[in-house]
């Protein structure tokens, strides 16, 4: 078993953060396996190197250890293009030059019924599907036509889920795909690949064989599921874990410095602190 915990340095960790990273931690040490800390910093606007010290320095003090050096997701650019390039070998990729405004004013008179929001967010009306790769420009996004993925890559896989509120083999739907998500971005303008390929290609480079994530990702693994399928890579089992919320029930973000990990550190509070608090045994 290989798990990682892979945060964002773009501000300090939090209880949950620390909930996510233990309990990937611990069921790696449980099954003898690995657990590997990773930096996902591909927004190189926001991320920034004093809460990556920062974050490096809070797991440890929680106990936790992992493999030298830590990956960045900064540094994996050329294997994101490549990847891109798989997708746009096979057709199931096109440039976007709509902005988020764009996104909304084409999206504002939706159908009855039909989702506006999906995993990616709001679910992408199609405004430049017919524009080739060739037209691309310096400052488009790239999207994924997942009609043309859904049916090149029948039949669609299933995966394994061991969550806690989700269970067994799910199956991938070709209509929910393509009603519910719609065609995510696989690159952001000025950023070499956006959250749902850089994870796939990532956590594919270093072999992780269990995502352990909150289940507010859940979601979101039907677009990594697929994404590893039509690239062609084993596909992890995910597990997906309960958040960890406030006292008025809302998921912790990182501007909850009240809840910061450090700010724990500095008030005294050990580490077995930490594990009754959002719920781990003591070790």
């Amino acid at each position: 078993m290989i798990t990682r915990f892979a945060p964002s340095p773009t501000g300090p960790l939090h209880l949950g953060h620390a909930y996510s990273a233990m309990l990937a931690h611990d069921m790696a040490m449980a099954a003898d396996g690995t657990f590997i800390l990773r930096m996902d910093d591909i927004d190189r606007v926001r991320s920034k190197p004093e809460f990556e010290q920062q974050a490096i320095a809070d797991l440890h003090w929680l106990g936790l250890s992992w493999p030298e050096p830590i990956m960045k997701q900064s540094r994996s650019e050329p294997r994101f293009r490549a990847n891109i390039q798989q997708l746009a070998q096979q057709g199931l990729i096109y440039p976007c030059s709509c902005s988020r405004a764009d996104v909304e004013n084409a999206a504002n008179a939706p159908q009855e019924g039909v989702p506006t929001h999906g995993p990616d967010g709001r679910i992408y009306p199609g405004t430049c599907r017919a524009r080739p790769m060739a037209a691309f420009k310096e400052g488009d996004a790239i999207r994924l036509n997942m009609e043309k993925a859904v049916h090149g890559a029948a039949p669609l896989p299933s995966y394994l889920e061991t969550g806690e509120r989700h269970r067994g083999t799910m199956q991938l739907d070709p209509v929910d795909l393509i009603t519910s998500i719609g065609d995510v971005a696989v690159a952001r303008r000025g950023m070499a690949a956006a959250y749902h390929l850089a994870v796939v290609v990532d956590d594919d480079a270093q072999n992780i064989t269990h995502v352990i994530r909150g289940e507010d990702l859940f979601d979101a693994t039907r677009i990594h599921v697929l994404l590893y399928h039509l690239l062609h890579l084993p596909i992890p089992i995910y597990h997906h874990h309960r958040l960890i919320r406030d006292d008025n029930g809302k998921r912790l973000a990182k501007r909850d410095d009240a809840r910061a990990i450090s700010k724990y550190r500095a008030e005294g509070a050990t580490p077995n602190d930490i594990r009754r608090l959002v719920g781990l045994p003591e070790v």
